[in-house]
């Protein structure tokens, strides 16, 4: 392949240097591999370069710090990989290549997959709703994980049986926040899908909801899916509630797709809100109502904390929460008048 002409690399410096937002000064510096340049600079100019599709020149081709595994439930619902690619980014500026490992029904089990990182000398290990949240589960395995000198960190589900640093979004608050809201426009009969028992994160939900409500809110368990939200918000309409609050964005579609089965409009008939808000669901029809799991902060919260493990530094063994945030939308009104009249 021939080299490009003066023009044509007076144009590629130009078009990094908008995408990174950067001078071409600074651009050339990264490119040549020159020192002066701050570190949150150069992973612009390297993430410019990779966005606009040019190849980076060997001399600025990072050797790894090593790997990092990252082990999540699947990769179906949005809020996932929304959680795996801020986890990617973090890890990979600070040298880490990231393995992801996803699990399915029928496919590599969690203990299986972490047999297969540290057979592959990874440095360390986040799991993302994992085996952690279920409180069914043993939670031996990770005291051997310990045990073979692998450091991880834990997201969303805490369990005080288990040593090691973990970082969740505020579960009960994110109902409080929920049923509130809904009170507010006039709800009175509010309904509560959320996934199995056994996962922390649904007890907390759960905790938070009948707490706000003083235990008159109706509570339906199902599976974390949007056929899972249906069958929930069937039983929840059937006992009379005008306000829905979901333990899951892909729930709450599985809710509203349940209301107008009945005929009924959201949010002209029933309020639904949902929770974790990825990209998607701001688009919806209507756009959906909805708890914002803080993932930035969450995902950089968790990046930082494993990477002080593997440094050896002392990191508290103790639960990091986040708070969450009501986005409002179009999914949630004023509860219909009494008669519907």
């Amino acid at each position: 392949m021939t080299e490009p002409g003066p023009d044509a690399r007076t144009a590629r410096l130009a078009d990094l240097a908008q995408q990174a937002r950067v001078s071409e000064a600074t651009v050339s510096r990264v490119l040549n591999g020159k020192s002066g340049v701050a570190a949150a600079t150069r992973q612009r100019v390297l993430a410019a370069l990779d966005v606009l599709g040019y190849e980076r020149p060997l001399r600025l081709r990072q050797r790894s710090a090593g790997l990092i595994g990252l082990v999540i439930p699947e990769l179906t619902n949005p809020i996932f990989p929304a959680f795996a690619q801020v986890i990617e980014q973090a890890l990979a500026g600070h040298g880490y290549t990231p393995v992801l490992c996803t699990q399915s029904p029928g496919g590599a089990t969690e203990d299986e997959l972490v047999d297969q990182l540290v057979e592959r000398g990874v440095t360390g290990i986040v799991f993302l709703s994992g085996l952690h949240a279920d409180t069914t589960a043993d939670p031996a395995r990770y005291a051997r994980l310990s045990g073979r000198g692998v450091p991880f960190v834990l997201i969303n589900g805490f369990n005080e049986r288990i040593n090691a640093p973990f970082v969740s979004p505020d579960d009960g608050a994110a109902a409080r926040i929920a049923v509130r809201h809904l009170r507010a426009l006039g709800h009175e009969r509010i309904g509560l899908a959320v996934g199995p028992q056994r996962f922390v994160p649904v007890q907390r939900k759960v905790a938070g909801f009948a707490a706000e409500l003083d235990g008159r809110g109706v509570i339906r368990h199902t599976l974390y899916s949007v056929a899972g939200g249906q069958a929930a918000t069937a039983a929840l309409l059937d006992a009379g509630c005008t306000g829905i609050v979901c333990g899951s964005d892909m729930m709450a579609l599985g809710a509203i797709r349940a209301v107008r089965q009945r005929g009924l409009d959201v949010p002209t008939d029933v309020s639904v809100v949902g929770y974790d808000d990825s990209d998607l669901f701001a688009f919806t029809d209507p756009p959906l109502t909805t708890l914002r799991q803080p993932v930035r902060a969450m995902a950089s919260a968790a990046v930082d904390t494993l990477l002080e493990e593997i440094g050896g530094n002392l990191v508290q063994h103790t639960e990091f929460v986040f708070q969450p945030e009501l986005v409002v939308r179009g999914s949630t009104a004023a509860a219909p008048a009494v008669g519907g009249g």
